[in-house]
């Protein structure tokens, strides 16, 4: 089995390391180091998830704090309030004002040993399309075995807006509107580069504290991805460069190329046109079939943690059921990798094979109703249901896909014995691993899943 360079390296990051750390205890402000401009204050105190309406800041906690047993996994989590000034642009680049103040908050998951962290930030410009901001990008397994460190910043006036009224002592000061001057979002390309830079400083207030970052990589998801476009398009070819390289991730992505390696990875649901830009030195492509916009993994991670910041989860009542399962965040995983040595050694990604669409621009599907074409996940080569990019139904419906797990007779005739389904699902990921689609860690956990399931059985 033939790995990735960059795969070899990152097999390494699946040793745990357990250190248990609690919240800060005070705060503190990094003016010393810090980009002009940006003023970094924390990391800001807090207590364990409880009332965000508390009049006290030290009884409030971060909106979204992870849930997921950070600590045990050698990972700890801090926020950071970040201010200075910044210029405001139009979506076509327009410079329409500078020297405008701001104050916005960046949430950061990070190593707490440096031999932890393996030199690379996701920085991820939060997705408010619901509202709010989302951790759109952050996969618990995949970043902290890796061995990254996540910064969600937050850029927008939905985002910020809402964590003024969600607990106003802890987030009440913060505007990314200029008091009022700027309401759509034309500070936002500056700010979020402004946030990212700090996550190149060291010290201990930084937000990245003693953890050195080699490459920082700028991700959005969907609607974020719409704005890094504009970013990336309109207003970084008259800036400081920030990002050694860009995930725009289910969205759009720029029709520039620069210098710095762009890399767009699409959920079945998300092409719906053949018409699709060539891969270049710097732009990548890949579409995956099966997976949807807003699948499983995105929404079991936050179903509780919205469930605990908001009284409840959002419900939906979908026309089929809903959020495909197969695993899009372990192409994400890979893209990430791939790209860190893009930027490092000029060495661009494998290209991957388009989905197949009708002329009328719907996927052409097999006998069991999987879309053909694209990236293929065991998930999909060795289906135990139908999982596809498309629904349909009340609001955010048609980003869920569907999942619609087979009957056993169906089962029986496509796997008649267990050792033929592991087989099936081996044989599959051995294929993405040489193409250079998969991690090895993921493979792995795919073959103990398939081993300990029933299927096959009889």
């Amino acid at each position: 089995m033939r790995y990735l360079p960059v795969t070899r390296l990152l097999v390494a990051a699946l040793l745990p390391a357990g250190l248990a750390v609690g919240l800060a205890a005070a705060p503190a402000t990094a003016q010393a180091g810090s980009p002009p401009g940006a003023l970094v204050e924390g990391p800001i105190p807090g207590a364990p998830p409880g009332d965000p309406s508390s009049p006290n800041v030290e009884d409030t906690y971060p909106w979204m704090a992870a849930d997921a047993g950070l600590a045990s996994l050698g990972y700890v989590e801090r926020e950071f309030f970040v201010s200075g000034e910044a210029s405001a642009y139009s979506t076509t680049g327009e410079r329409l004002a500078t020297g405008v103040p701001y104050k916005t908050r960046v949430i950061v998951r990070k190593p707490t040993r440096p031999s932890r962290f393996n030199g690379t930030v996701i920085a991820e410009w939060q997705n408010v399309t619901a509202g709010y901001d989302l951790d759109a990008l952050w996969s618990t397994d995949q970043i902290t075995r890796d061995g990254n460190v996540w910064a969600g910043i937050s850029a927008q006036r939905v985002g910020v807006q809402h964590l003024t009224e969600w607990s106003p002592a802890r987030y009440g000061d913060l505007d990314v509107t200029g008091g009022g001057r700027f309401t759509d979002d034309e500070l936002s390309y500056d700010i979020f580069a402004q946030v990212a830079r700090t996550l190149r400083e060291r010290g201990p207030s930084a937000p990245l504290g003693k953890l050195r970052a080699d490459t920082v990589l700028g991700a959005g998801a969907s609607q974020s991805a719409s704005r890094m476009t504009a970013y990336y398009d309109a207003v970084l070819p008259q800036s400081e460069k920030v990002f050694d390289g860009y995930a725009f991730i289910v969205g759009p992505a720029p029709a520039r190329r620069g210098p710095e390696p762009v890399f767009q990875v699409l959920s079945e649901t998300d092409v719906r046109s053949a018409a699709r830009p060539p891969d270049t030195e710097t732009f990548r492509r890949w579409e995956v079939a099966g997976t949807a916009h807003s699948g499983w993994h995105g929404q079991e991670y936050r179903r509780p943690i919205l469930t605990r910041d908001l009284g409840e989860a959002p419900t939906y009542q979908c026309d089929r059921p809903a959020f495909s399962r197969v695993p899009l965040h372990h192409v994400i995983a890979t893209a990430y990798a791939h790209l860190v040595r893009w930027t490092k050694t000029d060495v661009p990604p494998p290209s991957a094979p388009p989905l197949q669409l009708n002329p009328d621009g719907t996927k052409v599907r097999d006998p069991l109703g999987l879309a053909k074409g694209g990236i293929r996940l065991s998930q999909v080569e060795a289906p135990t249901a139908l999982n596809t990019g498309d629904n349909s139904g009340e609001t955010f419906c048609f980003l869920f896909g569907t999942h619609v797990p087979f009957e056993k007779p169906q089962l029986d005739s496509l796997y008649p014995s267990h050792g033929r389904y592991v087989a099936a699902v081996v044989k599959a990921d051995v294929r993405n691993l040489r193409d250079g689609y998969l991690l090895p860690a993921d493979a792995r956990q795919n073959r103990i899943d398939a081993a300990r399931s029933d299927i096959g059985k009889g």
